[in-house]
Parts: C-alpha cells; structure tokens; sequence
C-alpha cells in the first residue's frame, strides 16, 4: 500500500510516500519511494525541495526537483507535489497517477484526551481537532489545513488518518501528569501535561525492541529526542511513564529558542519590566530563548560548538546549561522507573552531536553506566549504534529516529483494520 505521508506546518508541507503492508511491518521492509518539502506556503517565493528515490542519469530527469514559486495555501502546495508525481520525467516506483496513493497520514500535533490512538478521520474528528485549537494554536490549525487540502486533492474516497504526537503519552499516570493548580483547572479547562515528539519516542522504543529481541513489557529505556526542540521520556514496560514536555512544547528541557522549565513568576515580572503583553512574553519565551537567548549567536548547536571553540563564554554558558538538564531529567526519570536498561539519543541533535552525547553520560559510572568514548566519536551518521562498553549496565544507544514511517505503518493499519503488535 502506497501511504502519502504528511506533516504541515503553519508555512510549510513536508511529505514522504512509503510502501507498506503487513509483511513489510514484520520483516522491517518497507520502501521510503519519495519525499520532499515545501517552505513558505502563502508567499510569492515558497521554495519546493522534491525527491524520488529511483536514481536515474537522465539530465533531463526531475527525480530531483527544486524550484520557487508563489503558492497561496496548502492546497495549491499539494497540488504542487501531485503535478510532480505526474511529470512524465518524475520516476517513483509504483505511483505513476493519482489513484495509485492509496492512503493518507497526517502527523497531527494534539489529540488532547480525546484521542489515544490514530484514527480514521471524518467529520466528528475535525470538529474534534477544531476543538482543541486552543491547545495547540501553533500546530493543530496547520494540520487541519493540510487535512483540508488533502480532500480537497484527492477527494472523498482516499482514507486519511490521524496520527497524534500527544497518543503515546496518554498512558502517563495522573500523579505524572497533574499540575499543583487548584483541580477545577483540570476538569474545567483540562490543563495538564501531555507531551509530544510521541511518534518518535514510540519509533525508539520499538527499534529497541527489535535490536534486544525484547517484549513491550520488557522495554524499560530513556528516550532522548534532541533536536531543536527536545524531549525525554521515561518508558517503563514500553509505555510512557512520565515526559519533559508538558501542556505545551515550552515545559522542560531547554531547547533551540525555548525555556524549558522556568519560574511561572518569571513572566510577570518581565511583563512590568519591560511593559510588554502576556502574548509577548510568551512569544519569547518560544522564539527568542533557550540556546538563542543565551548565546546571543545562534540556536544551532553546531554554531555553538563553533562559539565554544572560538572561547565565546556565552556558547560555553549554553551548551553547559542546556546538558545540565538533561542530565538532571536522566537522574529524575531512572528514579521514577526504579531504573533503566538504556538511554537512547536521537534527532538532529542526538543522532549528530559527539560532545552533547559524551557530556550527557558522563559521571554517570555511579549509575553502572560506563560511556565508551571512542563509540562515540566513530558512530556513522544514520546508523543504530551501542556507545557504551560492553559491560556497561546501562546501555546507551544512537537510534536515528523515523516518525514518517511510523505514520505510514499507522494508516496502513488503520485504513486496512489489520492492527499489527509492535
């Protein structure tokens, strides 16, 4: 089954197409055919990145595809990737018309209570997610456009489905997910944590699996997605236990241009200092912090690392910060889980970034945790790794993650009812 994967932004659409079926799923073989991104939808220079897998020597060959051009909203950018598809010059194995994308699934950031699963989407779901808007106005708004542009392409008879990053988390405990606010918040307005970046900590727990020949009940690990957003969840009998991020992607670890965790007071206080709005603030402390904030030079580690080694305190000051606490949060969550067997780095960050890895597991001998530098510094890019010793007793592992093809795995099971176990 070919599933068309898609993940949109407020401004942009990224999509991947992925041959999958039920012994696809179980020999760990299914086919990435093509993939691309469109950056600055609704603006007259949006810039189209496309590629197909088949290689091919023809000059005049669009298996690479790049170009700019005014796209007013998604639905013209998805036309944009269906035009591609039927260039006569476009080579994708097995898709040669519109009708041969059998599928469509949509990463869809909040699914809120409501949603602990993918589901089929119909009309009750968007209302649904409409709903929620309020939970996630940066994300949820964009997905629906991309829903709404997908029917708008295909029409009514291409099965779409929903796949939550807030799902994996919805098995957290309520002593894990509560905030000490007065209750009725809860029931009222259902503050509380979520957590996102679950399609790739699931994507983790499973590869894991699969690399130690363990059951879901045997998967006890710490799952670190460092990119310039981050997270860390605590998976214990392969389910999440608890999560850094919270109501929104703000709480917890200090990211890219986000806080992390920070004094709630905080806000105020700026607000009177600098006489500025709540909806100022807050768009700084999404958008103007973390490693920016502090650096001054960038939210890019590798910008960092170059400050670092050009002595910039500023850069020192981030990358010490910003390894502290995720540190800090390994130490929290190996408490929660009365242990673990593996920390598992991944994303951008994660899967690239020697020094980020080393400073993380270092001084954690205590812990029964033995880091093995040289691991560390040979791992090949896009390659699952053991960057520890051998007798280590708690594992560390490089496992680049995949959220599209666990999107794709989803559809294909929701929209052929043939749930498959993980």
């Amino acid at each position: 089954m070919n599933i068309l994967v898609l993940n949109c932004g407020s401004s942009s659409l990224k999509f991947q197409i992925i041959d999958t079926d039920s012994d696809k799923i179980r020999n760990n073989d299914d086919r990435e055919l093509a993939k691309g991104l469109i950056e600055k939808v609704g603006s007259q220079d949006a810039m189209l990145s496309f590629k197909s897998t088949v290689k091919s020597d023809d000059p005049t060959s669009t298996n690479i595809y790049k170009i700019t051009k005014p796209l007013a909203d998604h639905t013209e950018a998805l036309n944009c990737v269906i035009d591609w598809l039927n260039l006569p010059s476009t080579t994708i194995e097995g898709v040669s018309k519109l009708s041969d994308i059998h599928a469509i699934g949509h990463r869809t950031v909040h699914g809120a209570e409501h949603f602990k699963n993918s589901v089929l989407i119909n009309e009750d779901v968007i209302k649904e997610l409409e709903h929620n808007v309020e939970l996630a106005p940066l994300h949820n708004p964009a997905n629906i456009l991309g829903i709404k542009a997908a029917t708008a392409v295909f029409g009514t008879n291409t099965p779409q489905v929903g796949i939550f990053d807030t799902a994996f988390h919805s098995t957290m405990p309520q002593y894990a997910y509560m905030y000490g606010i007065p209750y009725e918040y809860y029931t009222n307005y259902k503050i509380r944590k979520y957590g996102f970046h679950g399609t790739s900590h699931r994507y983790i727990a499973m590869r894991y699996r699969a690399m130690q020949g363990k059951t879901v009940e045997e998967t006890n690990i710490i799952s670190l997605h460092l990119g310039n957003g981050g997270s860390i969840t605590a998976i214990k009998n392969g389910k999440s236990l608890d999560t850094t991020m919270g109501f929104t992607p703000l709480e917890g670890l200090l990211m890219g241009t986000r806080s992390g965790d920070i004094d709630p007071t905080i806000l105020e206080f700026i607000m009177k200092k600098e006489h500025k709005s709540i909806e100022e603030v807050v768009n700084i402390l999404n958008k103007r912090s973390g490693i920016l904030g502090i650096s001054g030079i960038s939210n890019d580690m590798r910008d960092i690392e170059d400050g670092i080694a050009e002595g910039n305190t500023r850069a020192i000051l981030a990358q010490d910060i910003y390894c502290y606490r995720i540190k800090k949060y390994i130490g929290s969550y190996i408490a929660a889980m009365n242990g673990t067997d593996a920390i598992c780095f991944t994303a951008g960050v994660g899967e690239n970034d020697i020094t980020v890895r080393q400073r993380v597991c270092e001084d954690l001998e205590f812990l029964g945790l033995e880091f093995d530098a040289e691991a560390n510094r040979n791992c090949i890019r896009g390659e699952e790794t053991l960057i520890s010793k051998p007798s280590s007793r708690i594992k560390v592992y490089v496992i680049p993650t995949n959220e599209e093809l666990m999107l794709a795995r989803d559809t294909y099971c929701i929209v052929s009812n043939n749930p498959i176990t993980e």
